[in-house]
């Protein structure tokens, strides 16, 4: 029997994909406030410096460091306490030769004065005097105007994924609306007579829609807006009337089940009818997920995955995030966590494909070991019951017991 589909090792289907991928998705501005892990569309630009005032990163007296030179507890260096910075607000007097000021963790360094002498290399003699114990140098323990940012500095480049500290670095420069790249729509359709919604009891033969809601987890987790479509029979004509409509309305559209060579599965062929260039690759050497399509129909891309809600899971990881980060400029997805383990089972292999399967990680004497959680990839709890993936690389046999191994977390 000839083989009807030609499979391509996952990276080489993973960079068709994205090499046919022209378009990405409009910018939008948004509060600052609100942009955790949204992508930069525009690189925002500090107009003045940070600090904008030079201040004490110690709470001490501020001081001209020549009259500390030479201080030791031996022979200490006396000087005259004229008053205290303020917080808040700019000092009122100028520290002169031989004289200090109180200064707190902050504050503004007083005019005349370089530097600043931390309270614990101080002793007050009296109200009105200190001995200081060791000299500073000129700018010790100050922040200087302009140290963190300069004027016009770019603080964040183009395709920067926004973290916590970086939305508290744009509000300490007063940027409180950002660009960033508006998130995905990606239209999600199950397929098949059998599947019916969650909220249905099942009827002799038939099954619960899983795969609408793991891929709309993976697709929100990648900063995407899932949009599932429901449940379409198998027609042809109302598969591709419910496709055709979603990727009108969407940036991105996902096919689930109807992807095996066989005369039901038609999601080959409305897939090729929704734009050019069309299909790029129709099988990718992975277990689970073997006849996984990939396709860009008028610059959008289109997913057709296995109805198996393991292999839909492993493709979508594969295949859809990295797809959705693209399209947003994303320059440094986030990277996924990983965790060293020993194996506790062998698992045997086939030269050429590339095996994801799962383990659950469990400790063992202080010791990390991956059991695999075994089952066929249409059982979901095969997914719920692991901890992250254990990946088999193409030109491997299998695994050992015993091997440490590098496991995917989920």
């Amino acid at each position: 029997m000839p083989e009807l589909f030609t499979v391509l090792p996952p990276a080489d289907a993973l960079q068709q994909l994205l090499d046919q991928l022209p378009a990405s998705v409009p910018a939008e501005t948004v509060d600052t406030a609100a942009a955790l892990n949204r992508v930069l569309a525009e690189a925002p630009r500090a107009t003045s410096p940070l600090p904008a005032f030079a201040r004490s990163t110690m709470d001490g007296y501020a001081v001209r460091a020549a009259d500390t030179f030479g201080a030791t507890e031996a022979v200490p260096a006396y000087l005259t306490v004229i008053g205290e910075s303020p917080m808040g607000r700019a000092p009122s007097l100028e520290v002169g030769p031989g004289q200090t000021m109180i200064i707190h963790t902050g504050g503004m360094l007083p005019a005349g004065a370089d530097a600043v002498v931390m309270i614990e290399r101080t002793q007050k003699t009296t109200e009105r005097e200190i001995e200081v114990m060791r000299a500073v140098a000129s700018g010790e323990n100050v922040l200087q105007i302009g140290e963190d940012v300069k004027p016009n500095e770019q603080l964040l480049p183009v395709g920067h994924l926004l973290r916590p500290q970086d939305l508290g670095g744009l509000m300490a420069m007063g940027v409180t609306q950002v660009r960033v790249a508006r998130r995905p729509r990606v239209g999600i359709i199950a397929t098949g007579d059998e599947v019916v919604d969650p909220h249905v009891e099942p009827q002799s033969g038939q099954v619960r829609d899983v795969n609408t809601y793991t891929i709309g987890g993976l697709v929100s987790r990648a900063n995407g807006i899932p949009q599932p479509v429901g449940i379409i029979r198998d027609n042809f004509e109302a598969l591709y009337a419910a496709a055709r409509q979603a990727l009108d309305r969407a940036d991105a559209l996902v096919l689930s089940a109807g992807s095996s060579v066989s005369v039901r599965d038609m999601t080959s062929d409305v897939i090729g009818k929704l734009g050019k260039p069309g299909i790029l690759a129709h099988g990718v050497s992975i277990k689970p997920g073997k006849p996984t399509i990939l396709a860009v129909c008028n610059g959008k891309p289109v997913f057709g995955l296995p109805g198996n809600p393991v292999s839909a899971m492993v493709v979508g990881d594969l295949f859809i995030t990295p797809t959705l980060w693209k399209m947003q400029g994303c320059t440094r997805p986030p990277l996924q966590q990983t965790a060293q383990a020993r194996l506790a089972h062998n698992i045997a292999s086939v030269p050429g494909r590339v095996d994801y399967i799962q383990v659950k990680l469990v400790e063992r004497e202080g010791e990390l070991w991956a059991e695999p959680v075994f089952g066929k990839s249409n059982l979901i709890y095969t997914l719920v019951k692991a901890d992250g993936m254990l990946v088999v690389p193409a030109d491997a046999n299998g695994v050992q017991a015993g091997d440490v191994v590098e496991v995917r977390m989920f």
